[in-house]
């Protein structure tokens, strides 16, 4: 069966071009293009591609957020992030919100190509530099910036999670409905690479009294 992509970019033209690009050289089918994550939403539940090529730079979108939502909700489709960002600034948060792969557009269109396939295969498609930062990370029990790599309303919230605030606490005093921190919690631990909510207490926690204390 023929394999199948969707594009995720707020830039029409670069869009045309890729999409062209996948379907001619590796022969796959491209289901769709977005431009915002609402967008993206509605294509990866029609389609369930094999691959999603997403830009961290989504209007005024973090494409992170995406990310981490194919990793909960479409763990077969393998995430192929393309961004301006340096992978030292951004590779290694990509990789840990479930991106398989994490390619520059600077790079020649062939390095984009190869990663594709990669994922599709069912590997990193990571470059050696952040292959070897990932193992340095992981060896050395490092954790993400959540200042850095959270949304402003999700560092709100791990804020108040750090604080000892439960979901209906946390509701109540923003303002939201609890299924909506409940989401907000579950985008979190994706991108801070915690498996569960009882550790993304203790790293809340911890994180605030080291915040505290310095």
């Amino acid at each position: 069966m023929t394999k199948t992509f969707i594009l995720v970019d707020d830039h029409p033209l670069y869009r045309s071009g890729i999409c062209t690009l996948i379907a001619q050289e590796l022969g796959l089918l491209c289901l769709g293009e977005a431009s915002t994550i609402s967008e993206a939403r509605i294509l990866l539940e029609k389609f369930s591609p094999d691959v999603a090529i997403i830009d961290l730079s989504l209007q005024n979108e973090n494409g992170l957020t995406l990310v981490c939502e194919c990793k909960a909700s479409y763990p077969k489709t393998g995430v192929l992030v393309v961004s301006m960002h340096d992978e030292n600034l951004y590779g290694e948060r990509s990789i840990k919100a479930g991106a398989r792969g994490y390619v520059m557009k600077h790079e020649d269109p062939q390095v984009l190509l190869e990663a594709v396939r990669t994922i599709l295969h069912g590997d990193l498609a990571i470059s050696a530099n952040l292959k070897n930062r990932l193992v340095e990370s992981y060896a050395a029990g490092t954790s993400i910036d959540p200042s850095m790599a959270l949304t402003s309303r999700e560092f709100e919230i791990f804020s108040l999670i750090g604080k000892g605030y439960g979901a209906s606490d946390i509701a109540n005093e923003l303002n939201l409905s609890a299924k909506t921190v409940n989401s907000y919690q579950d985008r979190i631990k994706c991108k801070l690479g915690l498996p569960s909510a009882g550790q993304l207490r203790r790293f809340a926690v911890e994180w605030k009294n080291d915040a505290v204390s310095l």
